[in-house]
């Protein structure tokens, strides 16, 4: 049976529809519909609620060793009040999951991990961990909104004072009251667009959405739901766990190489992705030159040859072209490579394009 996120009647009171994901009743969408959520984020602003996001602490003396042990980036140079993004490998180099760490101390780290994938990344960390170090499961501790879009900022500065907010990039703060909500504010997000994500007590998320939707409706704030969240990182070309990413696909494959640091001197799967070498599949971006639209797990093909598959696809709002995210052989991604993608018996032509297809432009 699936879990309510503490927003869960809001939902039904803004008009959601509500489905099944990752072992959560979520929103897909609002009456509005998934395209004019979508282009909210990119041009005004929306609310998601995120709250189905685990939350793992790692605590003690070793904790910063065993973040280093467990992780492929390299956290020995992070900062208190920073946030770093990392994939998460086995022994064999594929991906248990990607995350990103918030650094509470030296001894003290948070990671939001995949809804999904939560009871799976507690029992492989808590196996692997070593020396003075604990971990604790606090996933029922916080509830999760995400701000995003160009007009965040002014929206956030109605119910909060804007000198407290983090000022860069992957930058967080503790403690800081929102609409009369004690909050970490994380300028962070999953969209390509400038925005924060904001963690409070459960029993207090309703009083924080309601708050944030009341200030920023004149400004075109309104809720979005999962379907504008997956449109939007795929449009931003951000991966997704389950589909660009699993438990055999290497970080190298998944094109995160620069979040795998092999000047490190250990982590777990180092070994794996040294023996592997260069990756003989690669993530690329497929623009469609026909009309269409490219799902996951349709096969491509150049020469009659089958070449790969897709793992995301959609007709990208913002841009309004047809885009997917595909696993191809090395020697067919370089950008205008032609490709034949089988969607159901249809032949579809399309064309390697770098990525990401959409690019919050600078600025803003």
């Amino acid at each position: 049976m699936e879990k309510k996120t503490p927003l869960y009647d809001l939902h039904l009171k803004l008009g959601g529809r509500m489905v099944p994901f990752a072992g959560y009743l979520l929103p897909v969408q609002y009456e509005t519909g998934v395209i004019a959520e979508h282009k909210a984020v990119r041009e005004a602003c929306g609310l998601f609620d995120v709250s189905h996001m685990g939350e793992l602490r790692i605590c003690g003396k070793d904790a910063l060793n065993n973040i280093n042990m467990l992780l492929t980036n390299n956290f020995t140079d992070l900062d208190t009040g920073r946030v770093r993004y990392s994939p998460m490998c086995n022994a064999s180099g594929g991906i248990v999951d990607d995350l990103i760490v918030y650094k509470f101390d030296q001894d003290d780290y948070l990671l939001v991990v995949n809804a999904a994938n939560k009871d799976k990344d507690a029992a492989w960390i808590k196996s692997h961990l070593q020396g003075e170090a604990r971990m604790g499961d606090e996933s029922d501790s916080y509830a999760q909104l995400a701000l995003q879009g160009p007009k965040s900022r002014e929206v956030l500065a109605r119910v909060a004072d804007p000198e407290g907010f983090p000022a860069k990039y992957y930058s967080f703060v503790q403690g800081i009251p929102v609409a009369g909500v004690s909050c970490l504010l994380s300028r962070t997000g999953y969209t390509g667009e400038y925005g924060y994500e904001l963690y409070c007590a459960p029993q207090q998320a309703v009083q924080l959405a309601e708050a944030l939707l009341g200030a920023g409706r004149d400004l075109g704030l309104i809720p979005c739901g999962l379907g504008a969240r997956d449109t939007l990182r795929l449009e931003a070309g951000m991966p997704l766990y389950g589909h660009e990413m699993n438990d055999e696909i290497t970080p190298l494959e998944a094109g995160l190489g620069s979040f795998v640091r092999m000047d490190k001197e250990e982590f777990i799967g180092k070994a794996a992705l040294l023996e592997k070498g260069e990756p003989d599949m690669v993530r690329v971006g497929l623009s469609l030159l026909d009309r269409g639209i490219a799902r996951e797990n349709s096969e491509v093909y150049v020469n009659n040859i089958k070449i790969g598959q897709t793992t995301s696809g959609t007709l990208a709002p913002y841009i309004n072209k047809a885009v997917a995210m595909a696993r191809v052989g090395r020697d067919f991604s370089e950008p205008g490579t032609r490709v034949v993608i089988d969607v159901r018996g249809r032949k579809l032509a399309a064309e390697v394009v770098p990525m990401p297809f959409y690019q919050r432009p600078k600025g803003k």
